[in-house]
């Protein structure tokens, strides 16, 4: 502080030194402020939405373009939809579906409403399409019913497991943000990750394995449809009913035994349903735990409360039977309203309807690619094990996710 008010002097000194008495200055006259434009009202900036990120697999169309779409009853999409709004709240894309759903649920059980209007009024129609062509893969799924035991007695003893102890996940977008969405499962080997036990470990180890088992069931082959299907329900011998739903799985890839029993010549193409394999399974039981080995995939399932709905799937909503598909997230985003079109099981008899992504499965890959939900029990298992058609499909967007 004493060096600058040094300085200060010494220039307040050389200035008086170098000048004379300057004249009195004219006051200074400042014009008159303008008059201020109204200010603009102040607007907030619009939410933010993220585009939907598959444009290049969607191709705008019109609603003359799907097959069925005024035939189809589409009120029996309402419900779901109204579901998947519930679902996608919470979604990365949600924002840009809240208009509509705001309207949805403010127009629902209104006099004179219907739904196929309201779809073709806020939503528009793009083609899916896969680098092949716009035909893919269309097959089926349910909820089964099995028969089980809280206690391993004899003619139950294949275990339903929980989520084991020492099951990690690492979620690899916290280190590389490039791969979103992609988590690996392991286990800890010293101080090392490595990959979990595939199928044919866990079974080995048996009892070995930490974590808890949540039943045991009679049937080793429709256990593993049911690690398939993900979801299902067990009548136990007490007359009790157990629900069950996907909780994780093992990190192993989906490996077809269907394909595989093609491949060994075991099986024809035409042959390798559900109903097939389980037909080759009584026939030969010594070979069975070899086959399902094949597949390293291994799901594990938690109990859930049991009601009247479907199962739920992942998008967190209850699947709803023939209005419900899974797909592949990385090309159709969860909760978006499908236009699928394919044929019935085992026939060319058309079935075009609207249904709703709110499912996805380890085997369902690819943009054109859906696995249609049957619903629950014996036909519904008849019927998806049998489906393995040809089909195209056409998502249904707000102008908020429109393809940039």
């Amino acid at each position: 502080m004493r060096k600058i008010q040094t300085a200060a002097t010494l220039i307040l000194a050389l200035l008086a030194a170098c000048s004379t008495t300057p004249p009195t200055p004219a006051p200074l006259v400042c014009p008159p402020c303008p008059t201020c434009a109204a200010c603009p009202a102040v607007v907030p900036p619009p939410p933010v939405v993220t585009p939907t990120p598959f444009a290049r697999t969607l191709t705008a169309a019109a609603w003359s373009d799907l097959p069925g779409w005024t035939e189809d009853d589409v009120g029996a999409a309402w419900a779901p939809f109204l579901q998947s709004c519930r679902g996608v709240a919470s979604k990365p894309n949600g924002p840009g579906w809240k208009r509509v759903c705001d309207l949805a649920r403010s127009a629902d059980g209104k006099p004179g409403f219907q739904p196929r209007r309201f779809f073709e009024q806020h939503l528009k129609p793009y083609a899916v399409s896969n680098g092949d062509g716009a035909n893919g893969l269309v097959t089926g799924y349910y909820e089964p019913l099995l028969r089980g035991s809280r206690n391993r007695v004899k003619g139950y003893e294949q275990p339903v497991r929980g989520v084991p102890d020492d099951l990690l996940t690492v979620d690899l977008s916290a280190v590389f943000p490039e791969l979103k969405d992609k988590r690996v499962r392991g286990r800890l080997e010293g101080n090392k990750v490595v990959p979990y036990w595939s199928r044919a470990e866990i079974s080995a180890r048996g009892d070995k394995v930490p974590g808890k088992i949540l039943l045991y069931v009679d049937d080793a082959v429709e256990l593993f449809f049911l690690q398939v299907q993900g979801s299902g329900r067990v009548q136990l011998a007490d007359g009790g009913m157990v629900r069950l739903n996907y909780a994780d799985q093992n990190g192993h890839p989906y490996q077809s035994i269907g394909k595989t029993l093609v491949e060994r010549g075991e099986l024809k193409l035409e042959e390798a349903s559900m109903q097939g394999i389980q037909a080759w399974a009584r026939a030969n039981p010594a070979r069975l735990e070899g086959l399902l080995n094949a597949n390293p995939s291994y799901v594990f399932f938690r109990e859930v409360p049991n009601s009247n709905d479907g199962p739920i799937g992942a998008l967190g909503v209850p699947l709803t039977a023939e209005r419900s598909i899974a797909i592949d997230p990385r090309s159709i985003a969860l909760g978006s309203p499908v236009f699928l079109a394919t044929t019935r099981p085992n026939t060319t008899q058309p079935m075009n309807r609207l249904v709703m992504a709110q499912d996805t499965g380890g085997a369902i890959k690819g943009a054109v690619r859906a696995d249609f939900f049957w619903g629950f029990g014996k036909e519904a298992g008849e019927q998806a094990g049998r489906m393995k058609q040809s089909g195209r499909m056409w998502v249904l967007l707000p102008a908020e996710l429109a393809p940039k």
